[in-house]
């Protein structure tokens, strides 16, 4: 059956797309405006003024990119990883710390899944995750269902990062509500060369990486290999990633250049899974042996990982071109990719495990019309089409063991997207920029499986190691059909009073469609019994096995202020933001925290801050300070009233110091602060508390291109929940925290040559 899902109350435009369509279609080529180059759109040759700096024909892709973040009239900005180069262990979580707006929270250390949310976007996903779009060299890496498996991506083998949040993704073909981070590869000719890393350190941990450039007269090629493996902090709790990036850059003709990219990602981890607080607090390295039977009621409720043993394994590879044309003010892009992703999750025995092996070919094509004089585009017209399928099996965990399988089937998924966007001058500071988008997203489950009846397992609850009599339930056919079309847009008003300053404000309308691990979720298990056995005793008891919900699209009417500049030593950038999410996508647990299935609550309320300063106090000393504040709830909910959405620190704190003793010698700190305590379910009878950690680190570069550091993370060794679990409504001696790693000493070397 097919589900249209535009709300009732957004049956004709909102105000956002009135004032968005009006505006462009009548004034987009009426007045001037100005062209600012940018690594995922057309770039012009005109010069970038920046105030302070200009850049030339000469410039940078880094230069670029920070040109359009600060025109942009939102949330964005760009991260150097040079910015964190000299850190030991370099993980999502550092990589992105000083971007504000963007929250990672660590669920087992290492290269595993951390929970990546922006504006609360895909806040209760993990580990299936969605809200986010993620690009490689601006060809996107997520399923054409929109969801992505976070932790593939090495940051230190990207030049940069871009970071778009909010409505500023939009004009990338983004149908999510957090926005877009684009990992920008270097070029052979600006590596020259090549680089070793080698670390190594506490908790079993080693880590190597070999990047090397080329150059010739047209043409510059880089090649990326990496490989980290940890035995964890934790007990069961290993992880490896071995990752591979490759760019071809060509100068075809005068004003025509074409990237050819291909990529590969081998990962593993071992999933420590959640502790009570008790057993947090007693010891954070242990690992839950699940719910214990006193008196005939089970306590400690969460999974048993030392017999389930879960576990994932994931293997992604992709290969892409983009080719861009410039001519006098025109500029034409296109690009094409595709993505093999091949997916093993064992989750505990509630859920079983679930494989999912298939690919998604991404088509994108974009015109802009440039000016003289450096700028934004003063049109731009993007057309986006992404289409995908994949083989999934659902089986039994025995124990740790891939047990008889109780269902199976192909999913598909397409999207069709139409984005314009003008930069209208409206005089010497001002410029509108109205912004109107189009896309259609289809979802289909086609159940293949055959047999009458679907297979169940169970384990003793009073002997969890004892082996129950196997059942099986009636089959029924779970495949669904359904596809979401939403016309997005936005108006924002940006002032320039001096060189140093953007002022600006923006209304905004998004949507974003619910993936496939939304739309079907294994139900009724236990944490001693598999999907369909809710009382693992009783083979012969008839239960659902799969969910399949009829969700809507989630939307979002957001109106965010922000200002950009510099004064003196010091550079800042902030907004806020107010936005309305009407039938907001939330997921729902179990007691092992697998996935029930996801729903759409009525009306939420998201209201944050994402403030950034950094500064050059000294000539010697510098820093930065990024600062979240979110505030996300329920608006009058029958069962939730007001409370706070579940899993979204309150507020986010991240900062850094450094200290150029010598010119070869440097020190440093980082601190990372929770200053509140967070909800862990939404119904708030749950909290987990709030910490700070710090960091440091000393660095020394040797004559001949070699640097040493040494770092020290968790200085003190506070204990403390990095993250936990979301659920509805928690019980007090649930298994919901997650640790975060104790004290841990990582030294390196890089060289170049």
């Amino acid at each position: 059956m097919r589900h249209r899902t535009p709300n009732p109350r957004y049956s004709s435009l909102s105000c956002a797309n009135a004032a968005g369509a009006c505006v462009l279609l009548t004034l987009a080529l009426a007045a001037p405006a100005e062209v600012q180059a940018q690594s995922v759109a057309p770039v012009s040759e005109a010069p970038v003024d920046l105030g302070e700096v200009v850049v030339t024909a000469g410039r940078t892709p880094l230069t670029v990119a920070r040109a359009r973040a600060t025109r942009t009239p939102g949330g964005a900005s760009v991260i150097a990883t040079a910015d964190f180069e000299a850190e030991g262990a370099v993980i999502l979580a550092d990589a992105l710390a000083s971007a504000p707006g963007v929250v990672v929270q660590s669920f087992f250390g290492g290269d595993d899944q951390p929970r990546l949310q922006l504006r609360g976007s895909g806040l209760q996903q993990n580990p299936a995750e969605r809200g986010v779009l993620f690009l490689q060299d601006g060809l996107p890496l997520n399923r054409a269902d929109g969801s992505y498996i976070v932790g593939l991506i090495d940051p230190r083998q990207a030049a940069f990062i871009e970071v778009f949040r909010g409505y500023t993704a939009n004009r990338l073909g983004a149908t999510v509500l957090g926005g877009a981070l684009n990992f920008v590869s270097p070029s052979g000719d600006a590596v020259q060369g090549a680089r070793l890393r080698l670390e190594g350190g506490s908790f079993g941990y080693a880590y190597g990486s070999v990047d090397v450039g080329v150059e010739a007269d047209d043409w510059a090629g880089f090649g990326s290999v990496s490989h980290s493996r940890r035995d964890g902090y934790r007990d069961y709790n290993g992880s490896s990633r071995t990752s591979v990036v490759l760019s071809s850059d060509h100068d075809l003709a005068p004003g025509v250049s074409s990237r050819f990219l291909a990529g590969y990602v081998d990962s593993a981890f071992d999933v420590s899974g959640p502790l009570t607080a008790a057993m947090l607090g007693d010891d954070p390295r242990q690992v839950s042996t699940g719910p214990v039977v006193v008196a005939g009621v089970a306590r400690n409720p969460g999974p048993n990982v030392v017999r389930d043993r879960p576990r994932r394994e994931t293997r992604l590879a992709w290969i892409g071109n983009r080719t861009t044309a410039t001519r006098g003010a025109h500029a034409f892009d296109a690009a094409v990719s595709f993505v093999h992703a091949d997916d093993s999750f064992a989750f505990p025995v509630s859920a079983g495990v679930r494989e999912t092996d298939g690919g998604d070919l991404n088509l994108m094509g974009r015109y802009a019309l440039l000016r003289d004089g450096g700028g934004l585009p003063r049109l731009e017209v993007t057309g986006h089409y992404a289409t995908g399928s994949a083989d999934r099996v659902y089986a039994l965990n025995v124990a740790g063991e891939r047990g008889a399988v109780f269902g199976q089937g192909d999913l598909e998924a397409r999207v069709y997207g139409l984005n314009l966007t003008a930069n209208l001058s409206l005089g010497d500071a001002l410029t509108l920029a109205p912004s109107l988008s189009w896309a259609r997203a289809e979802r289909t489950w086609e159940d293949t499986y055959a047999l009458a009846t679907r297979p169940t397992v169970a384990f003793n609850p009073m002997n969890p190691a004892m082996r129950l009599p196997d059942g099986a339930v009636a089959a029924t056919d779970s495949g669904y059909d359904r596809h979401y079309d939403e016309i997005s847009s936005s108006l924002a008003l940006s002032w320039r009073p001096d060189e140093r300053t953007h002022v600006y404000a923006a209304v905004s309308h998004s949507f974003e469609p619910p993936s496939h691990d939304d739309l079907i979720a294994t139900i009724n298990g236990t944490p001693n019994s598999s999907a369909g056995r809710p009382a693992p005793g009783n083979p012969g008891l008839q239960a659902e096995v799969f969910r399949t919900p009829d969700l809507k699209a989630q939307t979002s009417d957001t109106v965010e202020i922000g200002v950009r500049g510099r004064r003196g030593r010091f550079q800042l950038d902030g907004l806020v933001y107010y936005a309305r999410v009407s039938d907001e996508l939330l997921n729902l647990r179990d007691a092992t925290g697998v996935s029930l299935g996801a729903i759409n609550a009525d009306e939420t309320r998201h209201i944050g801050a994402e403030i950034g300063i950094s500064a050059d106090l000294t000539d010697r000393l510098a820093g930065w300070v990024s600062y979240t504040w979110q505030d996300f709830r329920f608006v009058d909910d029958p069962l939730r009233g007001d409370n706070r959405l579940a899993g979204a620190p309150p507020h986010v704190v991240n900062a850094n110091l450094s200290l150029a003793v010598t010119p070869a010698l440097t020190v440093a700190a980082n601190a990372h602060w929770r200053p509140s305590r967070t909800p862990v379910d939404n119904m708030n009878t749950l909290y987990s508390d709030a910490f700070a950690t710090l960091d440091l680190r000393v660095a020394y570069a040797f004559q001949g291109g070699v640097t040493a550091f040494v770092e020290s993370r968790n200085v003190f060794d506070e204990v403390h929940a990095a993250s936990t679990l979301v659920v509805d409504q928690a019980r007090p001696d649930q298994a919901v925290y997650l640790p975060g790693e104790g004290r841990a000493l990582t030294a390196g070397l890089r060289f170049g040559f």
